[in-house]
């Protein structure tokens, strides 16, 4: 059997859809009805993928080449300040690794606090987007909020509301609905409830439905819910947008490249360095004429001070503050962009606006709040600033 979902709803009389979702065009739905339909299709919300917990939100801060270069390096180093100030109590390559390790912690934190204040405002705009609906039930005109309403409930529209669900007219007078947050169309639609509307039209064409997220501009109406939640057609576009996975910037992969560059060109270097010093430094007869215990025995103190050397260049060569200053830099960007009302989730996507060679759209209304506003008035030769 069709499922409920499966339905080209606007392709169905009224009566019959009213007849499937067990309504009445006129009174609505029984309070137990209500309650029955509320247990089986849950609430009438977008549903949001879980948010990554604390450890996961840190280990994508951390999880970049060049940091994990910088934390070998800051282990390495506390190994060698430990030795050193056993040998001769100096702390100088302890105070590195503090400040390497300092460096790796501050970037964390603030790609997280900034993360974690992008969450926050889009959490506070996900609840001011929650509007109400004016609905009937048991021939009772009522009030109640948009995520209580069920397949079958009646929705009255007026001018000025938010289509609370995916719903099939069943009355309209001179009803127009501005469709562009699915559309792109900026001219609102005219709706007429007794229309008859092929299965294969688009959403434009469904003159006898309105849409979740979209807005009364004119007349009135009433219509019985059809799609509640993630089975709207703004919830189908929720659901593709949350399986869009996460590529790398551009800068995150010339980072990468680099951090990788840097290990492959210090560890080839080291290793000629410490190379060098072996063979100048130590008494390689003893390796072919004693053996390899001998030779190590006797060369152990040489052996030793030639990677502290190769380790302390190593060490040297990663650029400790690039990532601090990497992240500074993208945080003032960020910071710009809030004042001019732009919310940016992760620090990084900030440099990817500036990469784009070219910007695709759709017409008005797709990227847009699908209004005309004044910003500029030209009077008596001068330029007003609104």
């Amino acid at each position: 059997m069709e499922s409920r979902e499966q339905r080209i709803w606007h392709s169905l009389p009224i009566d019959e859809v009213a007849a499937l979702l067990g309504t009445d065009s006129h009174r609505g739905l029984s309070a137990g009805q209500v309650a029955e339909k509320q247990a089986q299709y849950g609430p009438n919300e977008l549903a949001e993928r879980p948010r990554p917990g604390f450890l996961a939100r840190l280990w994508n801060q951390l999880n970049e080449f060049l940091i994990w270069i910088l934390i070998v390096s800051a282990l390495v180093s506390a190994v060698i300040g430990w030795n050193e100030y056993r040998a001769t109590g100096e702390i100088t390559e302890f105070i590195d690794a503090g400040a390497i390790m300092t460096i790796v912690v501050l970037n964390a934190i603030m790609g997280l606090v900034q993360e974690g204040r992008a969450e926050e405002a889009l959490a506070a705009l996900k609840k001011m987007a929650a509007p109400t609906a004016v609905v009937v039930r048991d021939g009772q005109q009522t009030v109640i909020p948009a995520a209580e309403l069920v397949p079958g409930d009646l929705v009255v529209l007026e001018t000025g509301n938010y289509v609370p669900a995916d719903v099939r007219l069943v009355e309209s007078v001179n009803l127009r609905i501005e469709e562009a947050s699915l559309t792109g169309e900026s001219v609102p639609v005219e709706k007429h409830a007794g229309v008859t509307v092929a299965e294969d039209a688009g959403i434009g064409d469904r003159h006898n439905s309105g849409y979740m997220s979209t807005v009364v501009t004119y007349g009135r109406g009433a219509g019985i819910v059809v799609g509640t939640g993630m089975q709207t057609e703004i919830g189908k576009i929720a659901e593709m947008i949350q399986a869009t996975g996460e590529d790398p910037t551009p800068l995150q992969i010339k980072l990468d490249q680099l951090g990788k560059w840097l290990g492959i060109i210090s560890l080839v270097v080291c290793g000629l360095v410490g190379v060098i010093g072996i063979v100048r430094d130590t008494d390689l007869s003893l390796l072919f004429s004693q053996g390899v215990l001998v030779y190590l025995r006797e060369s152990a103190e040489t052996l030793i001070e030639m990677f502290m050397i190769a380790v302390s260049l190593a060490i040297a060569a990663v650029p400790e503050g690039l990532p601090a200053v990497v992240t500074i830099c993208l945080a003032l960007g960020m910071q710009e962009m809030v004042r001019r009302h732009a919310l940016i989730r992760r620090l990084p996507a900030v440099e990817t606006l500036g990469s784009a060679t070219a910007i695709c759209s759709d017409k008005t209304g797709t990227l847009t709040q699908n209004q005309m506003t004044v910003v500029s008035v030209y009077t008596d030769r001068s330029l007003i600033q609104v």
